[in-house]
């Protein structure tokens, strides 16, 4: 994966020079781009961080570059700088899945904390993400006996109950139980149903 960093996306040579700078100073690593077009062209699913769009940029717009993002899959979060008068699209932007937009003229520590913060929930929903995906894969290891006896685990049935319903002795549904908690790393039927809850 990509280093995590604030991509900014504006066809004003000097407010990418100025952020850039006014985003080091506070150690955020930055990339920039002059154009939605130039951006794209660069854009690699792998990229982490989250995007600044300036909303009105020759060519391209930032609100259409958006929507390409979206359809492509993109999560970074979405941060529009706006002017004034654009305060009625940045809202609906919000709607679509922006995360946030920003008024120019802007005050600088404001902006950069917003950054970080957009950073820092893209960090977490990776981590997020990863461990939903090692949940999956160690759910795709159980044998379809091992997941019923784990839904009826995780309904909080007892042993016996369990070995009546599904037709097996009480022994089995003991060697399956200890499977399934072997495979899916925990120590408890509330452990288990915490990450089964977790991933939804």
């Amino acid at each position: 994966m990509c280093e995590p960093k604030l991509h900014i996306v504006d066809d004003d040579e000097a407010i990418r020079d100025a952020m850039g700078w006014l985003f080091q100073s506070r150690n955020v690593p930055v990339a920039s781009w002059p154009s939605a077009e130039a951006f794209l062209a660069d854009y690699d699913p792998a990229m982490s961080g989250c995007l600044l769009l300036d909303i009105r940029m020759e060519g391209m717009s930032g609100l259409e570059l958006f929507d390409r993002l979206a359809a492509m899959g993109c999560r970074m979060p979405v941060l529009f700088l706006t002017g004034h008068g654009d305060v009625p699209i940045a809202v609906s932007a919000l709607k679509k899945g922006a995360r946030d937009f920003v008024e120019k003229p802007f005050n600088d520590n404001d902006l950069v904390d917003r950054v970080i913060e957009a950073l820092a929930f893209d960090a977490g929903e990776r981590v997020r993400q990863a461990g939903q995906a090692g949940v999956a894969a160690r759910l795709a290891t159980l044998t379809q006996r091992e997941r019923q006896v784990m839904a009826l685990v995780v309904a909080g049935k007892l042993n016996k109950v369990i070995a009546d319903e599904l037709g097996i002795s009480m022994r089995t549904v003991e060697v399956h139980r200890a499977h399934v908690f072997e495979k899916m790393g925990v120590k408890t039927a509330v452990e288990l149903a915490r990450i089964l809850a977790a991933v939804g």
